[in-house]
């Protein structure tokens, strides 16, 4: 059971930019615990993976599918990115709470999630400025699941665990990745403005 005054925050949730807002209302914290949605409203911190299930389960009392999406990027290089998926009139948005600037909230305007997935492209990115998305899984259905991963942080780490094991759909060739270049250091100054650089993947201890 929430605090009343928590439950008074949900409450006034009534769109998924009111969701993302809420998200970015908390501290992004890449510590190596992966809290269920309860534990993140009750600790007011989250990373990419509990803040994005926890989006997911709050678009769902809006009216929304349960539906999220991993973003995977090169192996080794970056970290994955957890997208909670809304559709309006037959298009996606997303809504995910992140480190980086641009890797947040978009508008329910991609005909498809390939689209969608591919608006993150130049946006992701990690401390050598090097563009490293690389992939996109086909959503998870969380209405579907056992409801204990809502309160319950064991049954949440077994359902976070299983998340991770889908396949990753290739964005961009081989042949495009030897092209890429970096990206510009004012750009990447940009991307970070207000980056907490301490949880970035590379710095943070691991």
């Amino acid at each position: 059971m929430l605090p009343k005054k928590e439950q008074q925050k949900i409450e006034k949730l009534k769109t998924p930019f009111d969701v993302q807002e809420f998200l970015y209302s908390m501290p992004y914290n890449a510590e190596e615990r992966d809290r269920s949605p309860l534990n993140v409203i009750l600790d007011q911190q989250c990373h990419c993976l509990d803040g994005g299930f926890l989006a997911a389960l709050l678009l769902w009392k809006l009216g929304f599918k349960p539906l999220v999406l991993d973003l995977t990027p090169v192996p080794a290089l970056d970290d994955d990115h957890v997208l909670a998926l809304y559709q309006i009139e037959g298009r996606w948005g997303a809504v995910a709470k992140s480190n980086f600037v641009q890797l947040g909230f978009r508008e329910p305007v991609y005909k498809n999630l390939r689209e969608l997935a591919m608006s993150y492209f130049e946006h992701y990115m990690n401390t050598h400025r090097q563009k490293t998305l690389r992939g996109y899984t086909r959503p998870m259905d969380l209405s579907t699941i056992d409801p204990s991963w809502m309160w319950d942080e064991s049954a949440a780490n077994r359902l976070y665990k299983k998340f991770y094991t889908r396949k990753s759909i290739p964005l961009i060739t081989r042949s495009m990745e030897k092209r890429l270049s970096l990206v510009r250091e004012n750009i990447f100054q940009a991307e970070t403005l207000g980056t907490d650089m301490s949880w970035v993947f590379g710095i943070r201890g691991e």
